[in-house]
């Protein structure tokens, strides 16, 4: 087995639980990022689902993330550590992802994307619903506007254009805001 780079585009990005070698922001091109994918087990529990990111095809996007190497060595069980992480819908696939921060470079790597169909699916809904989902929904892992807004903290630091994240921060904290008046 060789090295591997895994690139993490929801909570990974914020909290990698694994060990990696090597840590870089990177993109992949042709796909955007969702709160269409239901977690009953990390942050939401069966019958509640709260709502994490999965990619959906779209040749205008661009998701930007964080690449970890992950060493021959430890592969096996990182990957292992992952599918069980990621278990809740989420199918592992091969991505070209693009490094930032110094020569553009390019490298081939592996990424989890829940696909309609996964039991845990959600899909589109208008942003206010979706909001009042995040914000009604704990699991596991904590609260779901933990996710949210660690997420678009992490990709604000990053220098990261996410429309449909930044916009639900916005709803979920105008929500918060709502609730306190």
């Amino acid at each position: 087995m060789s090295d591997v780079w895994v690139f993490g585009y929801g909570s990974l990005i914020w909290r990698p639980d694994f060990p990696f070698e090597e840590a870089r922001v990177a993109t992949v091109a042709g796909w955007g990022r969702r709160f269409w994918q239901g977690s009953t087990d990390h942050r939401g529990v069966p019958g509640a689902p709260g709502r994490v990111v999965t990619l959906i095809k779209d040749p205008q996007s661009v998701c930007w993330g964080k690449a970890y190497l992950i060493s021959a060595e430890s592969r096996e069980e990182v990957i292992d550590h992952l599918d069980y992480r990621e278990k809740g819908g989420y199918s592992l696939h091969q991505t070209e992802m693009t490094f930032l921060g110094g020569p553009q470079e390019c490298a081939d790597g592996l990424i989890y994307i829940a696909t309609p169909g996964n039991p845990n699916w959600l899909g589109d809904a208008p942003m206010p619903e979706i909001a009042a989902q995040v914000r009604a929904s704990e699991g596991p892992s904590g609260l779901n506007t933990e996710y949210v807004t660690e997420l678009a903290r992490a990709l604000s630091e990053m220098g990261a254009d996410d429309p449909h994240v930044f916009d639900l921060a916005r709803h979920v904290a105008r929500a918060g805001r709502d609730d306190q008046a």
